[in-house]
């Protein structure tokens, strides 16, 4: 008994200030684009947190599973306010969220475009699990470390037919409704690639300045997905384009950051415990596609 109660005594948590210090290390807000929202947006700087929960969007879900698992703060990728409101009244959904999280002693953190941005971040476990290697930003940081940026571009250790990269992406990605789409010849092969977890369709410079065989983001517009597949055709069918889910390429980040965390905390002598939410806030339910039967996805991550 004496020993139990020595162990437990020995276990210290740290406060919200001390995981926001620890998350700064990681993920600096200085990294954000200067239209972003990242930080901290609701908790007390001395409140003690023992439990993180994470996920892609604050939307009502996932706080009311954060309360349920008894979470003392929420870590979301996308921001609760991106862009200003007049009122938080537990009436509107974005108040009702605010409410949720604040009446349960939970605060809300997101670590948005400086998540993108930092070594290790949202680009970077997506480019890592696709298998890609001697990586670097796709858009550099303007006042970071020269491995800093929105974006990475990386080569695979072997050339592969455009169809059979795109199956590897399919595979690592959460199932969602829209599955992915892609543009090119499936038989062409594809070395050096371009990658931005979410939406990217404004680095297409970008990508061709770096010679890319192929682009992977996300919320692929008409115009410029047909505008650039349109130049590539006029000159050397690159890059070619792969469009998968805004919310799939960058859950994946999240065990990524839950463990990066944790053990920043663990550095300094401080024990929490991480959870990442299996509700998938893709906004799609269902797609339908030329000769098939309707495809449904359920709302839980795989």
């Amino acid at each position: 008994m004496a020993s139990k109660q020595a162990s437990e005594q020995s276990v210290v948590h740290p406060t919200l200030s001390q995981v926001i210090q620890a998350m700064e290390a990681l993920w600096p807000v200085s990294l954000q684009q200067n239209w972003d929202a990242s930080g901290i947006v609701a908790g007390r700087p001395e409140q003690k947190i023992q439990r993180i929960h994470w996920a892609v969007d604050p939307v009502q879900a996932v706080a009311d599973e954060a309360v349920a698992s008894g979470a003392d703060l929420v870590v979301t990728h996308h921001p609760l306010f991106l862009r200003p409101v007049t009122s938080i009244a537990a009436t509107t959904f974005k108040g009702k969220v605010l409410h949720t999280l604040v009446e349960n002693s939970c605060a809300l953190i997101t670590a948005h475009t400086n998540a993108d941005s930092a070594v290790g971040g949202v680009s970077d476990v997506l480019a890592e699990i696709l298998g890609l290697e001697n990586l670097e930003p796709l858009a550099a940081a303007e006042d970071g470390l020269h491995e800093e940026g929105i974006g990475r571009v990386g080569t695979l250790p072997a050339g592969m037919r455009l169809e059979e990269f795109a199956t590897r992406v399919y595979g690592a990605l959460p199932a969602v409704a829209g599955g992915v789409r892609v543009a090119g010849d499936p038989n062409g092969i594809v070395s050096k690639v371009a990658i931005t977890g979410g939406a990217g369709d404004s680095l297409f410079d970008h990508v061709r300045q770096h010679e890319a065989d192929v682009y992977i983001t996300a919320d692929l517009r008409h115009h410029p997905a047909s505008e650039a597949r349109e130049q590539a055709m006029a000159e050397a069918d690159r890059p070619y384009l792969i469009d998968v889910s805004h919310f799939a390429s960058e859950w994946l980040w999240l065990p990524a950051g839950a463990n990066a965390l944790e053990r920043a905390l663990a550095d300094e002598g401080f024990t929490i415990t991480s959870a990442v939410s299996a509700i998938n806030t893709d906004p799609w339910d269902f797609i339908l596609t030329s000769g098939d039967e309707t495809k449904k996805i359920d709302n839980e991550t795989e």
